[in-house]
């Protein structure tokens, strides 16, 4: 892998991670058309680049995460854990992560041989998340806030959020799906969608990144590392400042039907 391929994927996983087109399935797909191979240096770039858009997701809403941290363990401390809307959605954090974690855990094996065929996997996940996206927008009441979360709602992002757990799925694409699926405007959904799925992501961001320093040379490989997560942090940052306004006034229709023509595409000529 050179630098500059470096750049453009981390460019893709920027800008994939959070608009919801899947960013596993386009980092396939690209890194197939650059001639990329999968091995133990493309498996440690890919979990690098993705902990720069948990950087991007963290840096971006670090003050409501400080507020919900700071409420969270200081209703703990006091004795009064739900007595702040802060430190209730530090709970309702907890909820939705536990589903994935679960399943994350029982399901691993199953997931890794799931990779063995990736662009039809990927085609396959960018057809399901059209049909996902096209359907919550269908159905979308657009009413609630972010203010009006509830345990049940929180439960309902977890459950959506599962999907993600299998290759090629939209993490934001399935978690937005869950918010709207409770009644959440676009942009609550959306804000809710990151808010609740930033653990999940750090905890398998550690996870993989322990993988990869036991890797043999991956020192070696740090330039590119370096230029691949710098990338993604930056170009994720701004997806999600440009998803938010986005989504204020528009729907998902137009995500829903790049997915829908990508997915094709990759099932027809991989």
């Amino acid at each position: 892998m050179t630098i500059l391929q470096a750049f453009l994927l981390g460019i893709v996983q920027g800008l994939t991670e959070f608009i919801p087109v899947s960013s596993t399935a386009h980092l396939l797909i690209i890194s197939n058309l650059l001639g990329i191979h999968s091995d133990a240096k493309t498996f440690s770039f890919n979990v690098i680049i993705q902990l720069g858009t948990v950087l991007a997701l963290v840096a971006f809403f670090w003050q409501e995460i400080w507020q919900i941290s700071l409420a969270f363990f200081l209703g703990i401390k006091h004795k009064k854990p739900f007595e702040n809307l802060h430190a209730r959605q530090g709970w309702l954090v907890i909820v939705a992560t536990i589903p994935a974690l679960i399943t994350g855990f029982f399901l691993k094996d199953i997931v890794e041989t799931m990779s063995e065929d990736p662009l039809n996997l990927a085609g396959i996940r960018l057809m399901v998340t059209a049909v996902l996206l096209t359907a919550v927008e269908y159905f979308d009441k657009r009413t609630r806030a972010l203010e009006s979360a509830t345990w049940v709602d929180a439960l309902s992002v977890g459950l959506f959020q599962m999907l993600a757990i299998f290759p090629g799925a939209s993490r934001s694409g399935a978690t937005i799906a869950g918010g709207m699926v409770r009644g959440f405007d676009r942009p609550s959904a959306a804000r809710f969608a990151f808010l609740m799925s930033a653990p999940i992501l750090l905890a398998a961001g550690a996870y993989e990144t322990v993988k990869v320093i036991i890797l043999p040379n991956t020192t070696e490989f740090l330039p590119i590392l370096v230029t691949g997560f710098v990338a993604a942090a930056a170009v994720g940052w701004l997806a999600i400042k440009w998803l938010l306004a986005y989504l204020k006034k528009r729907s998902l229709y137009i995500f829903a039907g790049y997915c829908f023509i990508a997915g094709t595409i990759v099932l027809l000529f991989k």
